[in-house]
């Protein structure tokens, strides 16, 4: 075995011991673990801050996208977010041990389920330091041990992060090895790393689209997938122009280099020559470059300091993670559920209505994650969804969808008690 096939297998072992004990770890010392790691990430702001600088400067020097720069920088109030976030989690009730749909049969035996831990989850993740702490959390208060694998440009705020983790578990007494961080840049590891099915139990990629399709495609356990957010917001024909266009403005602009940002806005004819005016002044205020479609950019020739261009095929399912939105115009809510079946990630879809009719068939047959009437897709968050954080936004439909949180991060077993009964 040689050094970087022994490095990954010793992080991997000691998860998977660590994880073992930490399946039958009390809630109290998981929840002082937690609370640790919030005090420790108040307490060593300026160690973490600095390292975050130099990444960020770094980054900016190597030409890096203002999106990820963005999703890369820390700041006091994001340290101060995210420690109240884990809080939080430690505040939730502890998911593992609870048991439930239990029920007797006619041969009088009594079965059930009983809530039970993954064991090791496996993250690889690019850009967002915070994650290294929201997943760390959201895995130890679930009793799984984890195995982080940040990308090169963050290297420095994930050393400083996963520095407060590992402190904080062992001041709280968690079992040596539960948060194990791959801190060697070299890639061929992320390859080593989905192929020990002996150890991960659940691989959780965060990142673009060429991350999670290689995720995808060489794990040999099962992955979580998600997080490429093609979101639309459809206004009804019932809509309130002035809700429409405060949620569209908050969902575009409030961080437009999130998943969930709003990406197209599409418009119903019959309301869209005073309505789409209306809507993107108000994106013009932000400086929303709007892509159109024929329909759309005829109705906005008219209005003032707009920055309009024709839309092509391509806008049409881009995650622009930009202050970008593509606008069309439809004729019917038929046409929008069907233009979002074809250009959706399955990610967050809202409509914007005052017909209760219309809005039960947007969320019976927009087919996403998460569907929304009348507010911003912007709260596809396991913060703002009570969750505390999340590992991550599955748009898969198996095991789990949406934010993941504690309970998304646990499996079951079947338990039954018996008096003696064969069976014939």
């Amino acid at each position: 075995m040689n050094n970087r096939n022994e490095y990954l297998e010793t992080k991997a072992q000691a998860a998977r011991a660590a994880a073992k004990k930490l399946a039958f770890t009390p809630t109290a010392v998981k929840n002082q673990a937690l609370l640790n790691i919030a005090e420790a990430l108040t307490k060593r702001q300026d160690e973490i801050l600095t390292a975050n600088r130099q990444d960020y400067a770094e980054g900016e020097a190597g030409g890096m996208g203002a999106a990820m720069l963005d999703r890369l920088m820390l700041n006091p109030a994001r340290l101060q977010g995210m420690a109240a976030d884990v809080k939080t989690v430690a505040a939730l009730t502890d998911p593992v041990g609870e048991v439930f749909d239990m029920r007797t049969l006619p041969n009088g035996l009594q079965i059930g389920k009983k809530r039970v831990p993954l064991g090791v989850v496996g993250a690889i993740y690019e850009s967002r330091p915070n994650v290294t702490v929201d997943i760390s959390s959201l895995c130890l208060k679930s009793g799984n041990a984890v195995i982080l694998r940040g990308g090169s440009e963050t290297i420095r705020s994930n050393l400083a992060l996963v520095a407060v983790v590992v402190d904080a578990c062992a001041g709280a007494g968690l079992p040596a090895g539960a948060a194990q961080f791959v801190d060697n840049p070299d890639r061929a590891l992320v390859g080593q790393l989905l192929r020990m099915r002996e150890y991960v139990d659940l691989i959780i990629p965060r990142g673009g689209a060429d991350l999670i399709r290689f995720v995808a495609e060489n794990a040999r356990m099962p992955v979580i997938t998600g997080g490429i957010g093609v979101c639309h917001t459809y206004v009804d024909k019932g809509a309130d122009i002035r809700k429409a266009a405060a949620i569209i403005y908050n969902a575009k602009v409030q961080r437009p280099t999130v998943c969930n940002a709003l990406d197209t806005v599409l418009i119903h004819s019959s309301i869209a020559s005073d309505g789409l005016p209306q809507i993107a002044s108000e994106l013009g205020k932000a400086g929303v470059e709007l892509h159109c479609d024929e329909r759309s950019r005829s109705l906005l020739t008219g209005v003032p300091s707009l920055k309009v261009t024709p839309a092509t095929e391509q806008d049409w399912g881009k995650e622009f993670l930009a202050l970008i939105a593509a606008i069309k115009v439809v004729d019917s809510l038929d046409e929008a559920i069907e233009h979002i079946d074809k250009y959706g990630s399955g990610h967050s879809e809202a409509i914007v209505t005052e017909n209760y009719t219309a809005a039960q068939r947007f969320l019976n047959e927009v087919d996403a994650a998460a569907v929304y009437v009348n507010a911003s897709t912007r709260f596809t968050d396991g913060g703002q969804f009570g969750l505390g954080a999340e590992v991550g936004i599955s748009t898969q439909k198996m095991h789990a969808r949406g934010p993941m949180g504690l309970k998304e991060l646990t499996s079951y077993k079947w338990i039954i008690y018996g008096n003696g009964q064969v069976r014939e």
